[in-house]
Formats: C-alpha cells, sequence, structure tokens
C-alpha cells in the first residue's frame, strides 16, 4: 500500500457452525429430532452446504466475504464504512457459544442495508473484536462518522 497505511494482515477467519448450529437452537433441535423419519438429514445436509459455501475472513482493513462451493464470489466490506456491529443470541445459543452478527455499513456490498452472519462461533468475542478494528480503522483513515437527523441538525 502507499502512504501511511501499513500492510493489510489477517486477524481472523471463520465459517458458520452446522454443529453449534444443531446443539444450540431450537431449529437444530427439532432438525435432530426430525432424524428419526429421514428428514432431518436433508436439513443437516444443505445447512452444512450453506455453511461451507460461505467463508469470512477479517483483516485489519475489511471483512472479506468468500461464497459459492462451484461458482465463487469474493465481496468486501472496508471496515471503516461499518456504522453498527450488533451481536444477538438466545439462552440456547449462550450454551452452544454461538450467536448472529449483523453490520450495519455504508459499504455497498452491503447494499446500505443489514449484513448478518448467522451461527457465527463466539459471537461475543468476534463482535467486540471487529469494533475495535473499525475504530482503529477510521482512525488511520482520519475517518469520522457524522449522524444527520430529519431536520438537518448535526449531532
Amino acid at each position: 500500500m502507499v502512504g501511511t497505511y501499513s500492510a493489510e494482515r489477517a486477524v481472523d477467519s471463520f465459517r458458520s457452525s452446522t454443529n453449534r448450529w444443531l446443539l444450540g437452537s431450537f431449529t437444530g433441535w427439532l432438525t435432530l429430532l426430525s432424524c428419526v423419519i429421514g428428514v432431518g438429514l436433508v436439513i443437516i445436509a444443505v445447512r452444512w452446504l450453506q455453511n461451507m459455501a460461505s467463508a469470512y475472513e477479517i483483516t485489519d482493513q475489511r471483512l472479506i466475504v468468500k461464497r459459492g462451493l462451484v461458482m465463487k464470489s469474493i465481496d468486501e466490506i472496508e471496515l471503516y464504512r461499518i456504522k453498527d456491529v450488533r451481536v444477538d443470541f438466545s439462552l440456547v445459543n449462550q450454551i452452544a457459544d454461538i450467536g448472529t452478527i449483523t453490520i450495519t455499513s455504508t459499504d455497498r456490498t452491503t447494499g446500505h442495508t443489514q449484513f448478518v452472519l448467522r451461527d457465527v462461533p463466539a459471537a461475543r468475542e468476534r463482535r467486540e473484536g471487529i469494533r475495535k478494528l473499525v475504530d482503529r480503522a477510521r482512525r488511520l483513515r482520519g475517518v469520522r462518522e457524522l449522524d444527520v437527523d430529519a431536520d438537518d441538525d448535526f449531532r
């Protein structure tokens, strides 16, 4: 890279967890119960393929989203463009240490909507790590967030 930016470094990489989804969600429990009649195995196989088709990598500058098994695509969300990172988890999710991370961003990858990462292992720790990296990326780029309300008053 040119200028004051350092070389980009990988911080974390992960996939959604099928095993933790099975044990850590009500839907997963119902799927395990439906294995008795054979339907559950199909659901588990589909869920596993979906999780294998998506991988996430966090660098000190971007969240990289890799999708696809045969036809692959790679999207990137610049960390300095992330406005909010939220984690949601149920009581059962807490036992399995998984959660859903929702990212609100102004990056074109998200289409100015929320980007959802489901069944993320160690979601609370990953959310905190992303938040710290977002703050660091903004400082390095000299970016400040400015909110404007409906009356065009600056906050």
